[in-house]
């Protein structure tokens, strides 16, 4: 049976090697272990952490080590990281249990010199008072303190400011919240909230959007009563922000171009009052399946799923009174959730432009005139948001900026705004609300 620690480095292994995403992977792995609950939540713990504090951890591990990062076996390495990481982040670890426990799973290995060498690293880092190491120059100093990348400390403060950048910084790291929509087609929001208090769940009634709650003490969402009755959808603040922009109306027909796993979807019925129609699209059969059955699961039943590319215009779509097109991107916003993101190279961001320009060119396409588009994403880049919209805006006159205005607290009459994690402990995201004048 193996343990936390050597379960946790073995996927460690395999986010890094394959460039995995953090959370299907962790989830795969749980299905087929057989560790207890306990045992879950610090490999879960431990797992996010070091993906998130890589570049930190890799820095006090180059500087107490005689042989460098990138010269180490990955098992050692592993074994490294999750040992500065419970020194440094992990309260409930004493360090002598982190030191102890690091030196046995690497004595596990061929080589037997490895305990005593993995002992010495971390006795040099205690002994030194546990710092975390500093250099010559600002930006490298950001990227150690916060982990992360200097091309993206650059590339926020060149686009947003220094001010902005390190209050995305700061937010870039640690759990995000659990925000839910109720489903208030099938109860009233408070006797939803009640619901959940009875089944001992403490929840934050959160303002910035309507029927929205924090949970403040809840794990395993998916095994919840309420849940499986469809009382409520997870989904972020940010996101609930931008289907409440889009501002879709009962018996309206509303396009959601890139729709899966069909939260907004969800939440565009719901405000709907499941009267009207709602198409909501994906290009891949699987995807398409979890838009049904998510809709299934709230008694939502103006929901279309199809099988769809956004890229290319389709005669069977038609047209709409409302667009959706949430298109892919870099995913720069969503870094506390999917903290591997910030570790791509620049270079893998580089095709998306097009793809996002070909989807917002063929989603006006299917908006009727007088009709409502909105254009979002959840990245932190100006060449995915704000030069996308300008584009679009310049070659086709059709169209105008449309207004947010009666979002006060975000927004005085603007056609699109930045939300970053600061301002609603939330997803980064950027929202534009366009009107198709003929």
């Amino acid at each position: 049976m193996q343990n936390a620690r050597e379960f946790t480095k073995d996927l460690l292994n395999a986010c890094f090697e394959k460039s995995s995403y953090s959370n299907i992977l962790l989830d795969n792995a749980f299905v087929k272990s057989d560790l207890t609950e306990q045992d879950k939540r610090f490999a879960a713990n431990l797992f996010y952490g070091v993906i998130e504090r890589r570049i930190t951890l890799d820095a006090v591990i180059n500087k107490y080590s005689k042989r460098p990062v990138e010269k180490l076996s990955s098992d050692v390495l592993q074994i490294l990281r999750m040992a500065v990481y419970q020194i440094l982040y992990m309260d409930s670890v004493p360090d002598r249990a982190a030191v102890y426990e690091s030196v046995k799973l690497a004595k596990t290995k061929k080589n037997p010199a490895l305990g005593g060498y993995v002992n010495g690293v971390l006795r040099a880092f205690l002994r030194d008072g546990k710092k975390i190491p500093e250099f010559g120059d600002r930006i490298s100093n950001l990227s150690v303190k916060y982990s992360s990348p200097k091309w993206l400390i650059d590339k926020w403060i060149s686009e947003y400011g220094e001010n902005v950048t390190l209050a995305m910084l700061e937010t870039s790291i640690g759990r995000p919240p659990v925000t839910a929509r109720l489903n208030v087609l099938k109860k009233p929001a408070d006797e939803i909230v009640d619901g959940l208090r009875k089944s001992g769940i403490v929840t934050k009634t959160r303002i910035e959007v309507n029927n929205c709650v924090e949970f403040l003490n809840i794990s395993e969402i998916s095994s919840l009563d309420l849940y499986s009755k469809g009382m409520f959808h997870i989904q972020d603040i940010s996101s609930q922000l931008c289907c409440e922009i889009l501002d879709p109306k009962p018996n309206e027909t509303v396009l959601d171009v890139c729709s899966a796993p069909g939260g907004k979807a969800f939440t565009i019925a719901e405000i709907m009052n499941n009267k009207g129609k709602v198409i909501a699209c994906d290009l891949h059969k699987q995807r398409v399946r979890l838009i049904e059955n998510g809709a299934k699961r709230l008694g939502i039943n103006i929901i279309e799923a199809r099988l769809n590319d956004a890229a290319v215009y389709s005669d069977k779509i038609g047209l709409a009174d409302r667009v959706l097109c949430d298109v892919p991107c870099s995913g720069l916003g969503v870094i506390r959730r999917k903290p591997e993101i910030k570790y791509k190279n620049p270079s893998d961001f580089d095709n998306l432009k097009d793809i996002q320009r070909k989807i917002l060119e063929v989603s006006s396409k299917h908006l009727k005139k007088g009709g409502v588009l909105v254009y979002s994403t959840c990245t932190l880049s100006k060449s995915e948001n704000d030069d996308i919209i300008d584009w679009f805006l310049e070659n086709n006159p059709d169209f105008e900026k449309g207004s947010i205005n009666g979002f006060s607290s975000i927004s005085d009459g603007e056609y699109k705004i930045t939300v970053t994690p600061k301002m609603f402990d939330s997803d980064g995201f950027f929202i534009a609300k366009l009107i198709k004048k003929r």
